[in-house]
């Protein structure tokens, strides 16, 4: 997807969360009741660096977020869910 054209502000990352995967390894198909929100993403954005705080992540990379950390945001130039997230809550960089 483009990123749509949005500055995070100081501090915040804009991330795009990864499908989950509905199938499980060995097959099973899992029904929609079962949605489970992801907690990987990909990083469309970055905003300026704080005072305290470098951001610790770069456009374009994969990364693991907290669970109930960041905000949801749905704009209407796509159906998609954005998440805006601090850059305290990027628990690791997926190599």
């Amino acid at each position: 997807m483009a990123a749509p054209k949005l500055q995070p502000t100081q501090g915040y990352m804009l991330l795009e969360p990864l499908e989950v995967t509905k199938k499980t390894s060995s097959g099973i198909y899992l029904p929609d009741t079962h949605d489970e929100k992801s907690q990987q993403a990909t990083v469309l954005a970055v905003g300026p660096d704080t005072k305290k705080t470098k951001a610790p992540a770069r456009v374009g990379d994969t990364v693991i977020y907290r669970k109930w950390g960041g905000d949801e945001v749905k704009l209407n130039m796509t159906d998609k869910e954005l998440i805006f997230v601090k850059f305290e809550d990027v628990l690791a960089i997926v190599k």
